[in-house]
């Protein structure tokens, strides 16, 4: 590892251990100065999200910018509470103890961004680490470089001995920094391929982690479901930049009875939503570079496309596309699509839908539309997911109240608002006995106690 690197992680370091993070009044100020830098630089960031995924203003308000915002407001608003010591009971045999829970900061922490979102994915889980009093490095996603630069001129308004901004090839530069040094946690949020790869890195460390990866998150649709209003929300979050969302819905199992009227609601909204000539709608995103605009393209080949399927390597465009039954053996069913590419089947049972289901590993969200509370249950109860969402799509990311993060193969650990907050702090159990009652019993010899011991302990 270069010097210059190590040196400000030995820095990071003793900058934590001389305590200054821990104060409410230090971690109240940085949240603060974090939202007045993000807002003195709204505009710099709609730019570059435009510049690297072709976001609108708008878009880019409601899923980074506002996002983020809404959990800087959140954390200030209740930082002083979460502080708080947790008052909890004591049992009889240490009567008459008090026992409470502290939250105390991890320490030096690493913050891994993906290219998606990458300034939601990379700052929201930064808000939980100041908040909770620790000293973060966060790695910027070397694909979304004009996002990276301005990320990067937020951060530097802070001392690098507490936020340290790390570019460069994340293959090369996080294994460099997990193989030299001990992070006291690690944020990662990316592919599954690359969480194992960190997983792995930080379990040589027993460094905890928390792995927010993706998976083939799926939707029902019943019969009982109002169809137009179901198109409409799938569709909506779908092809929110370009379909590159871990939550987007990946593919579509459809009740028979109403597959054709669904397919027609949501060709309809995608018309309406970006127009018969999305590649030129600045409501509609593009691929992120080239290699993720071959890799999706390459599903085209894999089912029978009913829409869209339209594609300009040198604009990084692919349109809006549903492709129809492709067989459940196909890498588009297999693998994460994370792009505009919506596979719809139908089913005629919920055995028959289960069983589609069943196929790929906990998905990281699932998605039922239906007007029946008893279905609603049902579907619940048999899939498990990170998240749910009941007659809508994606959003439950947006409430700062729910934990976000997955399941199995698609994530362990969880954040936003308060999950944030415990992410990154340590739960220390304390018990305080007063010194004004100490009974013998409790002390040897031991002989003749144990029915008195079993009326204590039992």
């Amino acid at each position: 590892m270069p010097d210059n690197l190590f040196n400000q992680l030995q820095e990071m370091r003793r900058f934590y251990s001389s305590g200054a993070t821990k104060t409410y009044a230090f971690r109240l100020e940085q949240l603060k100065a974090l939202r007045k830098l993000i807002k003195a630089h709204e505009k710099d960031l709609y730019h570059a999200l435009f510049q690297d995924l072709k976001k609108s203003p708008e878009e880019s308000w409601v899923t980074e910018t506002g996002f983020l915002l809404q959990e800087i407001n959140y954390a200030i608003k209740n930082l002083n509470r979460w502080m708080q010591p947790e008052k909890v009971g004591t049992n009889l045999l240490n009567f008459p103890s008090t026992s409470f829970i502290l939250r105390e900061p991890l320490g030096v922490v690493m913050i891994i961004g993906p290219w998606n979102y990458p300034l939601q994915l990379l700052f929201a889980p930064l808000v939980g680490a100041m908040a909770a009093g620790n000293c973060a490095v966060v790695k910027f996603s070397e694909f979304a470089p004009a996002t990276a630069k301005v990320m990067k001129e937020i951060i530097q308004n802070f001392s690098g001995s507490y936020i340290l901004p790390v570019e460069g090839d994340g293959a090369e530069v996080i294994p460099l920094m997990m193989n030299h040094f001990k992070f006291d946690h690690v944020f990662f949020t990316g592919s599954t391929g690359v969480g194992k790869m960190v997983y792995k890195m930080a379990a040589e460390q027993l460094t905890p982690v928390t792995l927010e990866l993706g998976g083939k998150s799926p939707c029902i649709v019943e019969d009982d479901a109002n169809i137009k209003i179901a198109a409409r929300r799938i569709a909506l979050t779908k092809f929110s930049n370009a379909g590159q969302m871990c939550v987007a819905p990946d593919y579509v199992i459809v009740n028979e009875k109403v597959k054709e009227k669904f397919l027609e609601e949501i060709k309809n909204a995608i018309r309406k939503f970006f127009s018969d000539q999305p590649a030129t709608n600045d409501n509609y995103g593009k691929i992120i570079n080239q290699k993720q605009f071959d890799r999706l393209v390459s599903y085209l080949r894999e089912g029978k496309i009913i829409f869209g399927g339209e594609s300009d390597r040198a604009q990084l465009f692919i349109q809006p596309t549903i492709i129809e039954s492709p067989p459940l053996d196909s890498s588009l069913m297999k693998e994460e699509i994370f792009g505009p590419l919506l596979p719809v089947l139908s089913f005629k049972s919920f055995e028959e839908a289960k069983l589609i289901i069943d196929k790929n590993p906990k998905p990281l969200a699932f998605y039922v539309y239906t007007s029946s509370a008893k279905k609603e249950k049902q579907w619940l109860d048999a899939v498990s997911s990170g998240g749910a969402c009941i007659n809508n799509s994606s959003w439950h990311l947006t409430n700062c109240q729910l934990p976000f993060g997955g399941v199995g193969s698609s994530g362990m650990g969880e954040y936003h608002g308060r999950y944030s907050f415990e992410t990154f702090s340590n739960r220390k159990s304390v018990m305080k006995t007063p010194t004004w009652f100490d009974p013998s019993i409790k002390y040897p010899p031991f002989k003749g106690k144990l029915n008195l011991f079993k009326k204590v302990i039992g």
